[in-house]
């Protein structure tokens, strides 16, 4: 068997501790965000964290659900962000311990979208509970995403000031995100509540209208908030901190505003973090 001087060995055994102490220290962080489904279907992501990962060197993992799921993975310590929008929700969450330093990002507004053909004849109301009230009395079918999310906590929170309870056979809960409710109802010449901005990014594939908006109580914003690292110690709170600080930030905020306008003629969120 052939020898090989000690030396040469040694530079090996050196190279090889080298390499391995080297990539270690190359090891990229990772950050994961529990979502909503609306950010990710609309697309804010693919032009949020692409320069915040280049700056920190990092990789941001989306979790999309629906938001009661988004903040249940954060309660679980699976997640270092909640990014998500039904507010009562998110203030329980914090007041539970579960999140510190939420901040608000952005809203944009919730509208009924349905058949061109308006069976209920709720087009051009302004007044979501009593376009809900007549969906039901005309007993046209109701997608519901089903699945407690923002959007669902919204919903539900309608019925309820309208009084009314949905049940029966036009009355349907999908359990699925925005974009595959948006397209059930549109299959199915369906109304339904949807969030703007996932509505104009699905437009040009459905044929289902915007029938009523302008409701305040159709109002939708968005918070962030870092998991508590004192109940789950295993989260990267550091980089946590530094995502929320970079999408409330100027830079971040900007790429917010302008994000939408140039594909679909305007905003999909308005940023308030940053006046």
């Amino acid at each position: 068997m052939k020898k090989f001087p000690f030396f040469i060995l040694l530079l090996g055994l050196t190279l090889s501790l080298t390499w391995g102490l080297i990539s270690q220290g190359m090891a990229e962080e990772r950050l994961k965000v529990s979502s909503t489904t609306s950010t990710d279907n609309t697309g804010l992501f693919q032009a949020l964290n692409p320069p915040f990962e280049k700056k920190f060197a990092c990789r941001v993992d989306v979790i999309a659900v629906g938001t009661g799921k988004a903040l249940k993975i954060g309660e679980m310590g699976d997640s270092d962000v909640v990014f998500v929008h039904s507010r009562p929700a998110e203030d329980k969450f914090v007041a539970a311990g579960h999140g510190v330093n939420r901040r608000d990002v952005m809203y944009n507004d919730f509208i009924i979208i349905g058949p061109a053909k308006d069976p209920a004849g709720i087009r051009g109301t302004k007044d979501a509970k009593k376009a809900l009230a007549a969906i039901a009395r005309a007993g046209s079918l109701f997608i519901s995403r089903g699945d407690d999310s923002g959007t669902h906590k919204k919903e539900k929170s309608l019925w309820k000031k309208a009084g009314l309870k949905p049940e029966g056979r036009w009355y349907s809960e999908a359990g699925q995100g925005m974009g595959a409710v948006i397209q059930i109802a549109n299959e199915k010449l369906a109304y339904t509540l949807a969030d703007r901005g996932t509505y104009l990014a699905y437009k040009n594939k459905v044929s289902v209208e915007i029938l009523c908006e302008g409701d305040p109580d159709l109002f939708n914003p968005y918070g962030i908030i870092a998991v508590n690292p004192a109940k789950h110690p295993q989260v990267n709170y550091v980089l946590a901190m530094a995502y929320i600080g970079w999408v409330t930030s100027p830079e971040g905020q900007k790429i917010i505003r302008e994000f939408g306008k140039e594909k679909f003629g305007q905003p999909l969120f308005i940023p308030v973090a940053v006046p």
